[in-house]
């Protein structure tokens, strides 16, 4: 398994959380070219309650957020619209971490509705949103948010989703 999960908040389950954590993480790293079986990603479907404690922690903003992503080590770039590194496989026979990710039950909840979409759906894309930046990509700069979108997009569209970013 790519995803290691903890659920703190056992709504998760009711929508069968660890199939859809997994079933994008793999679909990502999968369009990356990236074997799946070689690395670890730490989850943790919780509350807003919880990611607001966690995003005042690490980001100082003291309100619930959709998703956090903690990577394991920094695979950012330098300029605006570069393509990360991918991180290589580690010791031979152990899995290689690629960081932690926190999601929200409430707030994917809350904005699934008003999307008009299903929380699987949501849900699916914050987990490819996530390890994405686990992986490196960004979305604060103009050329990394571009990229990054794209690669949502594509990534969904595999798994048969819809385009996030496309207004109705």
């Amino acid at each position: 398994m790519l995803t290691d999960i903890i659920i703190e908040d056992d709504r998760w389950r009711e929508v069968a959380f660890n199939a859809l954590a997994e079933t994008a993480a793999q679909a990502t790293l999968a369009h990356l070219g990236m074997a799946a079986d070689l690395f670890e990603i730490a989850v943790l479907a919780c509350d807003d309650a919880r990611i607001a404690e966690l995003n005042a922690d690490f980001r100082d903003k003291d309100k619930a957020t959709n998703v956090l992503s903690w990577p394991s080590e920094e695979r950012g770039v330098a300029v605006d619209g570069d393509v990360p590194a991918l991180p290589e496989q580690g010791f031979p026979g152990m899995l290689e971490e690629l960081g932690d990710i926190a999601i929200s039950y409430d707030t994917c909840a809350r904005e699934a509705a008003e999307a008009g979409k299903t929380i699987a759906e949501h849900v699916t894309h914050l987990m490819v949103h996530g390890t994405l930046h686990l992986l490196g990509y960004d979305h604060v700069r103009d050329k990394d948010a571009t990229l990054m979108e794209g690669l949502e997009t594509i990534i969904l569209g595999k798994m048969g989703l819809a385009d996030p970013y496309e207004i109705n």
